[in-house]
């Protein structure tokens, strides 16, 4: 693929002027000369109302659309000439609606990930706090979970994500809403 490398990455994000539109809705701005600089280490929550371009910031991030104008930039690097498997390599993003495959538990937080140890899947689960519930069903990871999910609870299937999320161990970790079906104390 072509495009520029990300070495070295330390996670710097930068809106700059970012204005943008859904294509389905062209004459309606979502963003509008967007500002926002996000240094490593940080932790930023863009709160809002329903359909004030919460979403879309992660969906620009992620390079699912383009800004209309102005630039979006990775350690001052605009991602448009950014590779783009490398880019999406370098975040990690876990959204309000979390996609699980009719597998078991093990194989949907390993999902893309060859020769994951078991280790490391319950390093992750442990880290995402879902660890304790697993070891409480009769089949522990081995449980199949359903066509997308159907047999968890949405906050069980959002941990999971997170679990998937972060044993790819990504330099930059989105969440989309990823805690809204999760009480106050998974939450956190």
């Amino acid at each position: 693929m072509d495009g520029e490398q990300l070495n070295d990455f330390q996670g710097t994000i930068e809106f700059n002027k970012v204005k943008f539109a859904y294509p389905s809705r062209p004459t309606s701005c979502v963003l509008n000369k967007f500002q926002l600089t996000i240094k490593p280490g940080q932790r930023v929550a863009l709160v809002g109302a329903s359909g004030s371009g919460k979403s879309t910031v992660i969906q620009l991030l992620e390079r699912f659309y383009d800004p209309m104008q102005g630039k979006i930039f990775l350690d001052g690097v605009d991602i448009r000439y950014l590779n783009i498997q490398c880019l999406r390599s370098s975040l990690g993003l876990v959204s309000q609606e979390p996609i699980l495959f009719n597998l078991t538990i093990a194989q949907n937080i390993a999902y893309g990930k060859e020769n994951t140890s078991t280790e490391d899947i319950i390093d992750a689960a442990t880290k995402a706090n879902i660890h304790h519930f697993i070891q409480q069903l009769p089949e522990g990871y081995e449980t199949k979970v359903g066509m997308k999910g159907v047999h968890l609870s949405g906050g069980e299937k959002q941990r999971i994500a997170i679990a998937r999320v972060l044993l790819r161990r990504p330099k930059i970790f989105l969440l989309d809403e990823a805690t809204s079906a999760m009480d106050f104390y998974n939450e956190q």
